[in-house]
């Protein structure tokens, strides 16, 4: 781009205005995005190949509980050197990084975060710290096209349009979901709705989306079963699950809270407590390491018994709130799915066996668990709801999964009186953020974007017929050069 066509660009930039250099820049910020988040997903999926049983990178399960132990333990200790390493300012990563940076002071997202962002979650998945890839990987769209635009000296309002337009890339390319990575991106992180964030937003999950389906392919994360309601009776039993997820939920966020208190504790430390709490849950409930898809598969299958749900439940919120809560760089989108996931199939066990002739197929309690534990945690509502619609492909689950996720949201908020777990992070850390209208309308717009840049410049000595010309123009303001025009 020539630097007169890169000026030009900058200045449609400045306001929301700009439509079509949104696009244009929404559509790049995807492509680089989507380049980024399949080079993760391909390097967690491939090394874990090299040494875990049947060369499954989810098989945690195969190992001895020694290893399952020394594994987790050996890997935060890892984590906990490699970040005491750095400075404490390159130490915040994920979603509460992103959210933090792009509603305070320019929005720049330094690549150093980025970096180490990379690292940790290469890092904790191969180890088994109990996590999901999203976090890092909106960490890493968010930063790649945020800096993009910082190299190429764009307006601040506009960084933080492309932080939105890679956090919607990421968990697009992550999921196989393009319309939650835009409903997330807006509702989670920009904390805005708006026609002109729309577009570029929207322009860059598709073109992730289609990315990372040529090269992965369009399978989903994992496969679910055609699942609806069997009868009208569903409904309060489907508040009821709704309700319980949500009081799990509340527990999930309690616990993170706790831990978050002691967040002044040296890196090693604290790095090394979350390792050895996933490492002692391990040892009895092998499936709360690592993101636990392959434990979804199978209870979508075939449930387990209520004993072992029980346990899964209990054994995956702790350890993963206290790797939240501890600072372990992984995401919560994973955990709270298979945690909700865990939770709805116990309830549709227990429906089962109260009215049998009544009661609808378990996999439909798991994906409204999923759905309404993701909704409440993370206070996104929508895009939980529209997360599971493209999850199953199945448009049947709207109607209850509604119902289910306000439930929980209800449970979870007014209940409970719980914030969403970013939020409870950002208060912990003192870093609340000012959401109102006016703070949103001032990052919208550049200031160049409210400069007259109707204005003309001459010479201080011209000639009669430059002069009429001069004077006859439609510019408003004339600026005189030249060593006459201080006079």
């Amino acid at each position: 781009m020539t630097n007169s066509g890169l000026r030009g660009l900058r200045i449609r930039l400045t306001s929301r205005r700009g439509v079509l250099a949104y696009a244009l820049v929404g559509i790049a910020a995807g492509l680089l995005t989507a380049v980024l988040i399949v080079a993760l997903r391909l390097m967690i999926a491939d090394l874990p190949a090299l040494w875990m049983p049947d060369g499954d990178p989810e098989n945690f399960e195969g190992l001895p509980p020694e290893w399952r132990f020394a594994l987790a333990v050996g890997g935060a200790l890892l984590l906990g050197l490699i970040f005491a390493a750095c400075k404490p300012a390159y130490r915040e990563t994920g979603l509460i990084h992103v959210v933090a940076t792009m509603h305070k002071g320019s929005g720049q997202m330094p690549w150093q975060n980025a970096v180490l962002q990379a690292v940790g979650a290469v890092i904790g998945l191969l180890s088994g710290q109990s996590g999901g890839r999203e976090g890092p990987a909106l960490h890493l769209g968010a930063t790649a096209s945020n800096y993009a635009g910082q190299l190429l000296a764009l307006p601040h309002n506009s960084l933080r349009v492309l932080a939105g337009c890679g956090t919607a890339a990421a968990i697009a390319a992550s999921f196989n979901t393009p319309i939650a990575g835009v409903i997330f991106a807006m509702e989670v992180v920009m904390m805005e709705y708006t026609v002109a964030g729309f577009i570029p937003v929207i322009l860059a999950s598709v073109t992730a989306t289609a990315f990372a389906q040529m090269m992965l392919g369009a399978e989903g994360v994992f496969v679910t079963p055609e699942a609806s309601m069997k009868t009208m009776w569903d409904l309060p039993f489907i508040a009821l699950t709704g309700a319980i997820v949500g009081a799990l939920s509340a527990c999930f966020v309690l616990l993170q809270r706790a831990c978050l208190h002691f967040s002044h504790w040296p890196v090693i430390l604290r790095f090394t407590i979350a390792g050895t709490v996933t490492g002692l849950c391990a040892l009895i409930a092998p499936e709360v390491m690592g993101t636990g898809y392959d434990s979804l598969d199978s209870i979508l299958e075939q449930p387990p018994t209520m004993q072992i749900l029980l346990m899964l439940i209990f054994f995956k919120l702790v350890s993963s709130a206290v790797t939240a809560g501890m600072g372990i760089p992984l995401g919560l989108i994973g955990p709270c799915m298979l945690i909700g996931a865990f939770a709805g199939s116990l309830i549709g066990s227990v429906g089962a066996e109260l009215a049998p002739e009544l009661a609808s197929e378990n996999a439909l309690y798991v994906v409204m668990g999923m759905g309404a534990l993701m909704g409440a945690v993370l206070n996104a509502p929508l895009a939980a709801l529209l997360a599971i619609v493209e999850l199953t492909s199945n448009t049947h689950i709207i109607f209850p999964a509604m119902l289910a996720i306000v439930a929980a949201q209800l449970t979870h908020r007014e209940l409970f009186h719980q914030y969403s777990a970013p939020r409870a992070t950002l208060k912990a850390l003192n870093r609340e953020l000012s959401v109102d209208p006016v703070s949103h309308a001032l990052m919208a717009a550049s200031a160049m974007a409210n400069m007259d840049r109707d204005v003309s410049v001459t010479e201080a000595i011209l000639s009669r017929t430059a002069a009429e010309k001069l004077l006859t123009g439609k510019q408003r303001w004339i600026v005189l050069e030249g060593s006459d025009a201080e006079h």
